[in-house]
């Protein structure tokens, strides 16, 4: 792997033909660092936002000890990359034969679940192990985030109480977790979902052990400027210690966004100007599935030597696939004299952008280099500010 500077200086050198994927090191190891020392428990990475083994070493490396895992090729992957981490099978559904491997082959002792069957099923295919720890899903509002993950998982609240007291009955620890969605804008949808937790072990009288926030933690994005994540987190303490726990609880919580966001950005090409749409290299089949799905905006910039005196024009995307649903809405907001054959750096696709892509079309990712620069946002470290000022374009 090539490593440069800037995404500027590899564009002007090497004038790719496919796109390129840049990394990170240093702002991935910031943001495990950040988690490490200020959330005021414990961080469970979720894989499924980028699962690069290379990034699951760096996280190991960088005080992760614990991943939150949703699959059997998940659990090996961490297991090849992290050999001595904590697993933790947070799918709330999983297939009895994949729980069977992850409890008996790879040391998986943390399971979710959020009904009675899934329980049962647990308990089956673990043989009725007694080192268990079970954490039950509530169902939770994610009206404060910009991706709802409210209506496939979590317990009915009319179901809590008799699922908390039969998990009780066959678990070492007892978990209670939950997910308020991806992309949580304010400190409040923590605090409003552990109201829930509240109300749950009022209800159940049981004895929880572990209370796991789940993931929703933000990044920066056009349009998505969210608090300092210090205040997500002397919230959730807050909360937290007012909870009727066991004594030796601990607080657990598992970001995937936030951790990986600012580890990856993508160099595309123009290849055809059309009024106020780009074609480019890369697309909806690729790293920009979110773009082009759920309308996610992500940070841009035109890499030119010569910097542009144009004004800024709002532009959209085409991919380089053959589907018109290879579009990308924006708005993207670059110089109004970009041209075909210019490129162009789209940010913060550490989260989703690699884990989402496919070879559709034949089209697929070109090399991946290391830059030493700046992310093109950041939440961590006295420039975030600064950071945030020079690089994201607001409309």
């Amino acid at each position: 792997m090539h490593k440069h500077h800037s995404a500027l200086g590899l564009a002007t050198a090497l004038r790719p033909v496919q796109p390129v994927t840049l990394i990170r090191p240093h702002a991935a190891q910031r943001a495990a660092r950040f988690f490490g020392e200020k959330f005021p428990g414990k961080s469970l990475y979720a894989v499924k936002a980028n699962p690069s083994p290379e990034l699951i070493a760096l996280l190991w490396d960088s005080g992760i000890t614990h991943f939150d895992v949703a699959s059997l090729a998940e659990v090996k992957l961490v297991r090849e990359n992290a050999p001595d981490a904590t697993l933790c099978f947070m799918h709330p559904v999983k297939a009895e034969e994949a729980i069977r491997e992850a409890y008996a082959d790879h040391g998986v002792r943390t399971f979710s679940l959020d009904s009675m069957d899934e329980l049962d099923k647990i308990v089956r295919a673990t043989d009725g192990a007694t080192d268990l720890t079970l954490c039950v899903r509530l169902r939770v509002s994610s009206e404060h985030s910009k991706l709802s993950l409210a209506s496939k998982f979590g317990a009915d609240p009319s179901e809590v109480r008799e699922l908390l007291i039969a998990t009780r009955q066959v678990a070492d620890a007892l978990g209670i977790c939950f997910h308020v969605g991806s992309q949580a804008m304010t400190p409040s949808a923590y605090v409003e979902a552990l109201e829930r937790v509240r109300a749950a072990i009022v209800s159940s009288g049981v004895t929880v052990d572990v209370i796991d926030v789940g993931g929703g933690f933000p990044s920066v994005y056009p349009g998505m400027e969210p608090p300092a994540l210090e205040a997500y987190f002397d919230a959730i303490a807050r909360a937290y210690e007012s909870l009727p726990v066991s004594y030796s609880s601990e607080l657990w919580c598992e970001p995937g966004r936030a951790l990986c966001a600012e580890y990856s950005s993508l160099i595309v090409r123009v290849e055809k100007r059309r009024g106020d749409e780009l074609y480019i290299n890369d697309g909806a089949y690729g790293a920009l599935f979110d773009a082009a799905h759920v309308g996610w905006r992500f940070p841009v910039a035109l890499l030119r030597e010569e910097a542009s005196d144009t004004r800024n024009m709002a532009f959209s995307f085409y991919g380089p696939t053959c589907d018109d649903m290879d579009h990308m809405a924006g708005p993207f907001l670059l110089p109004a004299d970009i041209q075909a054959g210019d490129y162009i750096e789209i940010g913060m696709l550490g989260a989703y952008g690699c884990a989402m892509r496919t070879g559709f079309n034949g089209f697929t990712n070109g090399a991946t280099h290391e830059v030493s620069d700046a992310p093109m946002a950041t939440l961590y470290g006295e420039d975030a500010d600064e950071a945030l000022s020079a690089r994201v374009v607001k409309l």
